[in-house]
């Protein structure tokens, strides 16, 4: 474990006087003044405006679509913007707001489809007991009055107490009491409250204040950030809150955060995010900040380093060593976190590359560290970590499965917010197509459910084959060939949210196998490694916010996993956030995490001699042995769309 004393360096700059424009952003009618030759997408961040964007402003992900309303002092269009826009888009006037730079007064609009809208976010995890044993706990004492025959000092008298009342020892005091220490003292008449944390004492209050003890657990997530309020005399979770990671406009995924530049933003986004979810739950509860003495944070790898502003430029390199694996702990208040000045702010260790603290507690909340049964479990987001194992072995790996599920690469993909389409069914014989959106609203786009979905659904009524190609021969209205690419019509313009056709392309499906193939992969070489097949599994644990909405039959028919029982699947929801919250209330819970992270191998997939050949056979649906997935065999020969010839094995 680390204790890290962090410090600020503030450099000067020098400030050139550059022009500035007005931007007005519609329909909020949002007025910003900024400087020539910036970015509408700059400005949209800088101003909080409400505006997708997967790649950090980088030009690949083509989803800050703009139109300019009013005024033209713009650049001309850039190769990105031709590349990533279509024909109709460019007749509509949009661009990309990464690529268009200001140079005097405009007015921009946001279309529907270019907003983030009102997010679903997973806050809710298996609720696994623990013995109550927080590292925080408050002693009240009574000292009496130093006089001229007992001259002790004053914390030789407090410590002297502690030990004779609840024999104590050991104890170690925080230098930055000691200003106003004795001041505390005597306006409390000697009547205080000591809070300890395990052997520190980190606070004095006057009177008794035993019955406030609060600490913070939270699960930093590349696309969310969930937060705990947490009373530490119960153990009971008092109010819970998220948000969208505030680093998404920097990058959606964790490569471009780690690419960008300016790490100072990236921690100062993720710990003002932290503080607003704070704030909201101290508002529904009437707690203060100077009574919550302790936070616990989870996070993978990438989020734990720019956290605590840890160089990641190697992290990014082969073998992806992290800078360091074990906890750390830092004071609040060289970081920034508004709980208790002198509060604690402990972070799970990592295991290794990218699996980090969050696995660890995925790990801890499913209990397979101690389970006699062979147990997996897939925290299913932008990197998916894989666990195999039980009290003997566990094995773990990341899949970079991509933000794929999340909208990248996805003409129409989205996130799970209002509006998106979040379930779909298609009827094998006619190809009626029926659908359902979050919150019942118009629908803006599909996420990463319903893509799961269309893909099970159109293998089933024979739309696309094992390979994930479209089948030519079918003659529907819904199925289309634009450019040359074969699509599938969702929703037609004239029931939908947006100004064109909802549609799901060949390009589509390709990103959607792409990014199930890289979990499945993962979970085959850990298989294989430890010398196991699926039927050795007993229990499958679905964690993340993904996961839990995602169909387990169409999951298991597209090969996200192999062919197992589905009695066997689980999900357990934000189950990282459950391990943050037992570390947070268990000094045990945290001994355990620390064997934990010493205690799983680490599988690095490309470095795994049949980890290409594995992705291969992963890459058709459900996987190219058909002969071992028996009941996915039966159900594409009853619905016609078993191959002739079966899919090559790549060995």
């Amino acid at each position: 474990m680390y204790y890290f004393n962090t410090n600020f360096i503030c450099k000067s700059k020098v400030v050139l006087s550059i022009p500035e424009h007005e931007v007005i952003f519609q329909p909020e009618g949002k007025r910003l003044k900024v400087k020539d030759g910036q970015t509408i997408f700059e400005a949209a961040l800088s101003g909080g405006v409400d505006l997708v964007s997967i790649c950090g402003g980088a030009g690949s992900c083509g989803k800050c679509k703009i139109i300019i309303e009013k005024g033209a002092s713009v650049n001309s269009i850039t190769q990105e913007e031709r590349k990533l826009l279509t024909k109709n888009d460019l007749n509509q006037g949009m661009r990309l707001a990464c690529q268009t730079k200001i140079y005097g007064n405009i007015i921009v609009k946001v279309p529907e489809h270019s907003r983030t809208g009102k997010q679903r976010l997973q806050i809710e995890g298996i609720d696994t007991p623990i013995k109550l044993e927080p590292s925080v706990n408050k002693f009240y004492i009574e000292l009496n009055k130093p006089t001229l025959k007992d001259p002790k000092a004053d914390v030789d008298r407090i410590k002297l107490e502690l030990y004779a009342k609840f024999k104590l020892i050991d104890l170690n005091i925080n230098f930055d009491l000691m200003t106003n220490f004795s001041k505390i003292l005597r306006d409390s008449d000697w009547k205080i409250t000591i809070v300890i944390w395990n052997d520190e004492i980190i606070a004095i209050e006057p009177a008794d204040t035993t019955n406030r003890i609060f600490g913070y657990a939270v699960d930093i997530g590349t696309t969310k950030l969930a937060g705990y309020l947490i009373d530490l005399n119960t153990g009971k979770v008092l109010a819970a809150g998220s948000l969208m990671n505030p680093q998404i406009p920097f990058g959606e995924d964790i490569i471009s955060r780690m690419n960008y530049e300016d790490k100072d933003k990236l921690q100062a986004a993720v710990i003002e995010g932290l503080n607003k979810i704070l704030e909201e739950l101290k508002e529904k509860t009437g707690i203060k900040s100077k009574e919550i003495y302790e936070m616990t944070a989870v996070g993978n790898t990438a989020m734990h380093h720019l956290f605590f502003r840890i160089n990641t430029k190697f992290l990014g390199y082969a073998p992806y060593p992290p800078v360091v694996r074990e906890s750390i702990v830092i004071n609040s208040n060289k970081i920034g976190i508004n709980i208790h000045p002198n509060g604690k702010i402990y972070f799970l260790p990592l295991i290794a590359g990218y699996v980090g603290a969050d696995n660890v507690a995925v790990i801890l909340a499913t209990e397979i560290y101690k389970n006699d049964k062979i147990c997996l479990t897939l925290d299913i987001g932008t990197n998916t970590e894989v666990a195999l194992g039980n009290k003997e072995k566990i094995l773990s790996c990341s899949c970079a499965s991509g933000p794929a599920f999340e909208g990248a690469q996805i003409k129409f993909g989205m996130r799970a917010a209002s509006g998106a389409i979040e379930r779909v069914k298609i009827d094998p014989k006619s190809l009626s197509l029926t659908y359902k959106t979050i919150d019942n609203e118009s629908p803006k786009g599909i996420c990463g459910s319903a893509m799961v979905d269309l893909l099970a659904e159109m293998l089933k009524s024979g739309i696309i084959d094992v390979t994930g190609k479209f089948n030519k021969k079918i003659e529907d209205p819904k199925i289309r060939a634009v450019d040359q690419i074969l699509e599938l019509v969702i929703v037609p313009e004239k029931e939908n949210g947006t100004d064109e056709d909802i549609i799901f392309s060949q390009t589509d499906v390709r990103q959607i196998i792409l990014a199930k193939a890289a979990m499945r992969s993962g979970i085959e070489i850990l298989l294989k490694n430890y010398g196991l097949k699926i039927e050795d599994v007993d229990k499958l644990f679905i964690a993340g916010a993904f996961g839990n909405f995602i169909d387990k039959e169409n999951a298991r028919i597209i090969g996200m996993y192999p062919e197992i029982d589905l009695k066997k699947v689980t999900y357990v929801g934000n189950a990282a956030g459950t391990g943050a919250r037992m570390c947070l209330v268990s000094k045990n819970a945290k001994k355990i995490v620390e064997e934990i992270s010493k205690k799983v191998i680490y599988v690095e997939l490309g470095a795994d001699k049949d980890f290409q050949n594995t992705f291969l056979n992963a890459n058709f649906l459900p996987y190219s042995d058909l002969e071992k997935q028996p009941e996915i065999s039966k159900l594409l020969k009853e619905c016609g769309n078993f191959p002739e010839r079966p899919p090559h094995i790549f060995k």
